[in-house]
């Protein structure tokens, strides 16, 4: 049984390496290994319904993907987003302090609705980073605030796609995180905004206003405001009222949500157009999930994941405390999303049975988890961040090294939530 489970993992990683050095994508590398490995477990034959099966595992959190991404882009082509930024701008220039507190918030909003650092790039980045630079930031820090803040993005609630993926597959509610993950997200988004951007000047006013895309006449704070409130009072009805709210969902709560967007845009909005190019750039998340979850139908199957599982729980604590830091970002920065339920399922069951709180480790492991985006080889976040400010310095000596003290503080903070879990057990609520 070891033997066989050994040779499929064997058999993932040699294939899954061939197919990068031949320059694949992670995605159809992921795919190549899943086939190769559901191949050799069969004998020799296809196991084409496992294949499907696992292609629908995530399918819940996909639809969240794309409904909550189109949700964010209907914001922003009606001008609700550069409304937001301009007003920032234009009623905190002479607060410096302010100015990048909210600045912050702005970043945090769009990943925290959408699960994806890389939404936040898109969707609110280079309007932001043009901001910074009128306050005198440097490029480079400019850039390093981005990532950081989109990655706390991705992390804060109310999606956080890594704890939503490793609660699935461990049989445990994806309920009780939306605290501590607020709370980690939160300190590592304005740490890093303050520590890279705290020294510097006021906005150049008229300066920033001139870069800044000008929105619609009509905007304002009522027709911005609605749409994210239909939001939260879907959300939050559940709650205060669970025995007479149906249970609608997240994909169909971002649905009515964008309806709202739509009705209150101050323009017509090409809604098909914007839906095609939500599609089109999610392809390759969506992609990634659809992968990474017939991959673990393969693993499952054959046994590899739960070598992988005996291996991490048969682990004493004081390792695992000492090299998550590292393990985790290192990881997610070779396998994206897939990470979350490889090493999330085994290391909860491990903590749980250390007595540990499961809700705030998973939740540390979480906000642990899209560091690693600025990492080789995927760097899905840090390629969109250079890419989409224009950073004309170097990859590793100057966007990377910049944001590594950020990083750095981040990590230490989940790490000591891991070890203090059971005392930061007041932080789990509905």
């Amino acid at each position: 049984m070891y033997f066989h489970a050994g040779l499929i993992l064997a058999v993932i990683a040699v294939t899954f390496a061939v197919a990068k050095y031949f320059k694949l994508s992670v995605e159809l590398s992921m795919l190549l290994a899943a086939i190769a490995a559901g191949i050799v477990h069969a004998g020799g034959a296809i196991p084409v319904r496992h294949l499907v099966e696992g292609s629908f595992t995530y399918l819940d959190v996909c639809l969240i993907f794309i409904t909550a991404t189109f949700f964010m882009n209907l914001l922003k082509e009606s001008g609700g987003v550069a409304f937001m930024v301009r007003k920032i701008v234009i009623t905190f220039h002479k607060t410096r302090l302010l100015c990048l507190f909210f600045l912050t918030v702005l970043l945090l909003i769009p990943g925290a609705l959408t699960g994806s650092g890389a939404a936040t790039v898109l969707t609110v980045g280079t309007l932001v980073g043009t901001v910074l630079s009128y306050m005198g930031i440097s490029e480079k820090r400019v850039a390093a605030i981005i990532f950081i803040c989109a990655a706390m993005s991705a992390a804060a609630p109310p999606v956080n796609l890594w704890a939503m993926m490793a609660a699935a597959g461990s049989n445990m509610p994806y309920v009780g995180f939306f605290q501590p993950l607020l709370v980690l997200s939160a300190i590592g988004a304005f740490f890093a905004m303050f520590f890279l951007g705290g020294k510097g000047k006021n906005v150049e006013l008229e300066k920033a206003l001139k870069e800044l895309p000008e929105p619609p006449e009509k905007m304002n704070w009522l027709r911005v405001g609605i749409p994210f409130a239909v939001l939260i009072f879907l959300i939050m009805a559940g709650r205060i009222w669970p025995f007479s709210t149906p249970t609608i969902g997240l994909p169909l709560m971002f649905v009515l949500a964008s309806v709202s967007a739509i009705l209150l845009s101050p323009k017509k909005l090409q809604i098909l157009r914007i839906a095609t190019e939500t599609i089109h750039s999610l392809i390759p998340l969506v992609g990634i999930m659809i992968v990474v979850g017939i991959l673990i139908q393969v693993m499952a199957l054959s046994g590899a994941r739960g070598l992988i599982s005996l291996g991490v729980v048969t682990l004493p604590l004081w390792v695992l405390f000492s090299t998550l830091f590292l393990i985790l970002p290192v990881s997610e920065g070779l396998l994206q999303y897939a990470v979350a339920p490889l090493l999330g399922v085994p290391l909860i069951l491990l903590f749980n049975m250390k007595g540990m709180n499961a809700i705030i480790a998973l939740s540390a492991m979480a906000v642990m988890w899209p560091i690693g985006d600025i990492l080789p080889p995927t760097a899905v976040v840090g390629r969109a961040t250079v890419m989409e400010l224009k950073f004309k310095g170097h990859y590793y000596k100057d966007f990377l090294k910049t944001a590594l003290i950020p990083m750095g503080f981040v990590l230490l903070v989940a790490t000591l939530f891991l070890i203090f879990s059971n005392e930061l057990s007041f932080l789990v609520g509905g």
